[in-house]
């Protein structure tokens, strides 16, 4: 609070003196930028990735930035949560509309899915020529063991208070009344995704294309034609044309662990340094979400 009181204090020739992150005068424009790389959901020690706990203070810090003229979103995401992926898009649009900034995002090799229905938190979206934008729809993955563990001799022995608390139990034979459910928990997650397209890209959207909200995916061109996308370009060429050749990136970094932290994955002195399954299995989904996008 102290070093804000000064700098509103000293006129704008000597800014200079204070600090960069302190000043409230500016010789060029600042655009914060935020970079959201990964697979959406569930962040583990070893394994990038997107989700509100971590995002919301790069979020806060962007927005803060005395004398921005715009926040960046540079995003490279397959998609995952759902639910943090509204999380996160929601936190964009409360900054933007609180700090009264333009949100401009920039797609490097895809915005898809939840990739996607971030970017739309932005008032512009860009992407390359070569971006995969898109796959406006929901999916769930997973794999059946029931024929395995009878054949090595294992009986599974599961007991619930609740008819669905074991709905689409890996170990045992699909029911079809769980994919039924499942079916119509996806309709209304999709529906949410759809409308939230149709309202932030409002009368640029063709969504006169059947397959516009069908999960499927273009690249920039095509994310174009479609109004998905607002123009093509990258980071520098945009802002540049836009706020000038002085225009000042000031990169939004989290915060790093202490440095045991990042020798040891942040795992206590006491705790196993065997591979975590989980970590395993969270890797080789993410490495199908981007297989999925032919990536």
């Amino acid at each position: 609070m102290a070093s804000t009181s000064v700098s509103s204090l000293l006129p704008a020739r000597l800014q200079f003196l204070l600090p960069g992150k302190f000043r409230t005068h500016h010789p060029y424009p600042i655009v914060p930028v935020v970079r959201l790389s990964g697979a959406i959901g569930a962040v583990m020690p070893f394994r990038q990735g997107l989700a509100m706990s971590s995002v919301a203070p790069l979020i806060e810090r962007a927005f803060s930035v005395p004398g921005a003229k715009a926040v960046a979103l540079v995003i490279n995401s397959p998609g995952g949560s759902a639910a943090q992926s509204h999380l996160i898009f929601k936190r964009i649009r409360a900054f933007a509309e609180e700090k009264k900034l333009p949100v401009i995002a920039f797609v490097e090799d895809a915005a898809a899915s939840g990739g996607y229905m971030i970017a739309c938190a932005a008032d512009e979206i860009y992407a390359d020529p070569a971006s995969i934008v898109g796959s406006i729809g929901v999916v769930s993955a997973s794999f059946g063991f029931h024929e395995l563990i009878e054949r090595i001799g294992i009986e599974r022995r599961v007991h619930t208070a609740g008819k669905s608390k074991a709905m689409l139990d890996p170990f045992r034979p699909e029911n079809p009344d769980d994919v039924v459910r499942l079916k119509g928990l996806q309709r209304r997650i999709h529906d949410v995704f759809a409308d939230l397209v149709r309202e932030r890209r409002g009368e640029k959207l063709n969504d006169s294309y059947d397959d516009l909200f069908s999960g499927a995916f273009w690249v920039g061109a095509e994310a174009l034609d479609l109004g998905l996308i607002d123009g093509l370009g990258d980071i520098r060429t945009i802002l540049r044309q836009r706020f000038g050749d002085k225009v000042q990136f000031r990169m939004i970094e989290p915060a790093r662990p202490p440095l045991l932290g990042r020798l040891f994955g942040r795992r206590s002195l006491g705790q196993s340094s065997l591979i975590d399954p989980h970590e395993v299995v969270g890797a080789l989904e993410e490495r199908a979400a981007w297989a999925r996008l032919g990536l």
